[in-house]
Order: C-alpha cells, then structure tokens, then sequence
C-alpha cells in the first residue's frame, strides 16, 4: 500500500497523467454502467435487431445533440402510446351507444413540432380488442392552421400498421407530396417549408361490442434520435458504444497481462538456467519477430474463428515471444549477479523460488508502465481486425460500428456521427493509457526521473 501512495503522489506531479488517469476512470465507469443496465443478452439482443426491437427508431437518424451545432434544426422523433397517457399529448374520449356501433372512442394525438425539416416517416400501429367484428376506424389529421386533413379508413385487427408513405390515395390528396411532407408543409409553399405549431391526430374508432376496444401507437421518425443516433438498420448505436466498451477494455487488459507477464516469466527462465534453454529460447523468439502477427489474426479469423476469445488466445501466443524477452533477458542477467540471489541459494533456495521470488519481483517496476502503454495497442488490434470484417460476429463493438460505416458509404452521405464517434472513443482510449504509462515509465525509470 505504501509502494501505491508513493505511485499516486509521484503522478500527481504530472498533469498529463491525471488527465490520462480522468480518461481510464471515465471508461471502467462506462464499462460498469454498460454491464449494469445493459445485459449481455439483452445487448445481443439489441444489436440482432428486428422488426419488434427497431420499429421505433428512425433510419440514418443523427445524435440529437447536433442540433446545437446547426442552424437548422433537424426533427426529432415522438413515440406516443395510447396505454401509456401522456397528459395533454394523449387524450382518450369515449362516446355512448349510438346508431352505428355500441360505443365510439377517440384518441388524440397532439405533436409539437417547430423544427426545420420534416420527418423521415410516420406510421400508426394499431391493436384491435374484439369479440367478433373488427373495429372502424376513421384517421384525420389536424394542422396548426385549423385544416383538417382526412387521412383514410380502416378495419383494425389484432396488430394493424398503418404505413402514411405507402398510402397512395393520401399522396393523391396531397397533390402527389409525400404524406410526411405535405401533412407538416406550410399551404401552397414551393419547395414545402415546415409549419411550427400544434398537430393532432386523431384515430376514430367504431367499436361494435361493449367490452370492444382499440389500442394505438403513433410514431414520427424524425432525423435525430438519442445521444449517438442510429443506423442503416435502425439500431440505437449507443448500445455497442456502451457495450464496446467493457469489451475493449478487457481484450487489451488480458491481452497485454497475458502476453507480458508470460514472456517476463519465461525471460527470467532462459536466464536462470541458461545453456541450452537459454538459446532454444532465444531462438524460438527470433523466430517468431518474422511472423506477420496480422496476416497470421487474419488466416485464424478466415478459415477457423471470428469469436474474440479465439483471437485473444491466438493474440498471446503470438506475444510470449516477443521482442520483450530479449529486453528482459538483458536485466535478468544483471539482477542474476546481484549479491542477494547468491544468498538465496546458499540458504538452499530452489530454482522456481529464486525465479519467482527473487528475479521476477525485481523488475515489476519496469513492466508497469509497459504494461500500461501496450492496453491501446492490443485495443486498436482487436479494432482493426473488426473493421477488416474479421470481428465478432455476436458482440458489438467500436470496430463493428466503424466496419458498418464503411460498408455503408457513411462518410459519403454525410453520417459523420457513425464514424467519429467511435473513433475519439478509440483516440481517447490511446491518449489516456498512454499518458499514464509515459508518467509511469519515468518514475520507475532512474535514467528518465530527471528528463
């Protein structure tokens, strides 16, 4: 404990490293809120997508925050429910038996909309409650202006889509514009510009028994949506940046404790020992600084598997013997002279004990800060190869964001977000493991605490 106060004192000498321990913070605590709230099957789930899990989200939609970096304010999307009342959003008005059916309900949408685009799509969900005749209903469309648009009549069964676009008598009455323009265009306008105000729709229903009812659901996609928007399959991108997260951060933690502490402990080894396990050592080791790491990550991701514990494995022992051994190998044989190994062996110590007691300890103060500065590279590593399309299939990631970006062309049609987004999460990752590991790497260095 007394060796970690003296650490944490040390560091508070460099503002780059407090900065770079803010970032790491910030991220494990994203990492626990993610794992948190987000369950991993729940997640899966999430990024699979489907029709029950994406149908209130838009398509394409940018981050709602970049509304206060534009002078034009892009729609948001409204998702109202007639189960969940909303106060003066949602109204429910039932009228008694008349000529026609055995009672009439409506329900009323209200919209505040003062934006300067239209929506990207409008849809009515409706769920029909009947014994045996399904209910009427008649759709009408209030403007801000006093017009009353009608948009059209329908049977209700038990889970009816009303699609506004794909209603081509509406877009005949709206003089051949597009129903989620022209019902939110100001009269006779060319080209059509938004009208700010209050819009209601209101969904009249014939409810021919009396324990009848109707349920509606009313969304308008509009061209922003949450805190990192959404893609070409209409999933919420915040749930792989949360969830990218934890699983960055664990690929490169376990990736460089496993691969550094593997290879210090096998340096230490070849020294002790020395002769024969010493040059097969050494040998192995050259060996492997000419194997191509990415093309050999590639081959494994081809032709056996995608899973990111597969390429984990295959990434550490690809690590063992690197060119840190020969580094190691270098302070092991100073540290073997050292006067206190040779008491150890007249007091009888054995070689694993002198090994992992006496050699190893002695340069933990040296690993740390490498340790520290090889998490981003092994983050980027597992990055790359998911932009390469060699990624996880299941789990999502930044990689696989930043993969989807590129197979859809979205720096070409203007889905900055898509891309930029993860790639500062990436930035960031790098920046604060690595000013920390620089600070750390001149207070354990003696020839770096002057510099």
């Amino acid at each position: 404990m007394n060796w970690l106060r003296g650490t944490l004192q040390e560091l508070r000498k460099y503002p780059t490293a407090m900065l770079g321990l803010v970032v790491i913070l910030a991220l494990v605590l994203i990492s626990a809120y993610a794992l948190i709230t987000i369950p991993y099957s729940e997640a899966i789930r999430l990024w699979r997508g489907g029709e029950e899990v994406v149908r209130d989200y838009p398509k394409n939609a940018r981050p709602v925050w970049t509304n206060y970096f534009t002078r034009t304010k892009l729609a948001r999307s409204y998702i109202l429910d007639s189960r969940e009342e909303d106060g003066e959003a949602i109204m429910r008005v039932t009228e008694p038996e008349s000529s026609f059916a055995q009672k009439e309900e409506t329900i009323i949408f209200s919209i505040d909309f003062e934006y300067d685009t239209f929506p990207q799509e409008l849809i009515l969900y409706l769920n029909g409650r009947y014994s045996e005749k399904q209910p009427h209903v008649s759709v009408t469309w209030e403007t801000p202006d006093g017009r009353e648009i009608r948009i059209g009549e329908l049977s209700a069964g038990r889970n009816e889509t009303y699609r506004f676009n794909a209603d081509q008598r509406l877009e005949r009455r709206l003089r051949g514009v597009k129903p989620e323009i022209g019902l939110f265009a100001v009269p006779e306008s060319d080209p059509p510009v938004p009208l700010e105000g209050t819009y209601r729709l209101k969904v009249n229903s014939l409810l021919f028994d009396a324990d009848d009812g109707l349920d509606a659901r009313f969304v308008v996609y509009g061209q922003v949506y949450g805190l990192a928007g959404t893609d070409h399959r209409r999933r919420d991108l915040m749930v792989p940046l949360l969830w990218g997260t934890p699983v960055a951060l664990a690929f490169g933690l376990l990736a460089a404790v496993g691969s550094t502490l593997t290879t210090m402990i096998i340096a230490a080894v070849g020294v002790w020992y020395g002769g024969a396990v010493d040059g097969a050592i050494q040998r192995i080791t050259e060996v492997n600084l000419i194997l191509p790491v990415l093309p050999i990550l590639i081959m494994v991701g081809t032709f056996y598997s995608r899973s990111i514990w597969v390429i984990l494995g295959v990434v550490i022992l690809l690590g063992i013997f690197g060119a840190g051994i020969k580094t190691f190998r270098a302070i092991f044989l100073q540290v073997k002279e050292s006067p206190y190994i040779e008491a150890a062996q007249s007091y009888g110590a054995g070689s694993w004990r002198i090994i992992m007691v006496y050699l190893v300890p002695r340069i933990v103060p040296l690993l740390i800060p490498q340790l520290v500065v090889l998490i981003p590279g092994f983050v980027f590593l597992e990055a790359s190869l998911t932009v390469l399309g060699l990624g996880d299939p299941v789990l999502p990631t930044w990689g696989k964001i930043i993969n989807d970006a590129n197979n859809q062309g979205a720096l070409f049609n203007g889905y900055y977000y898509w891309v930029l987004q993860p790639a500062a999460l990436l930035m960031l990752t790098g920046l604060g493991f690595s000013m920390v590991g620089f600070a750390l790497d001149r207070i354990f260095n003696p020839r770096l605490r002057g510099v």
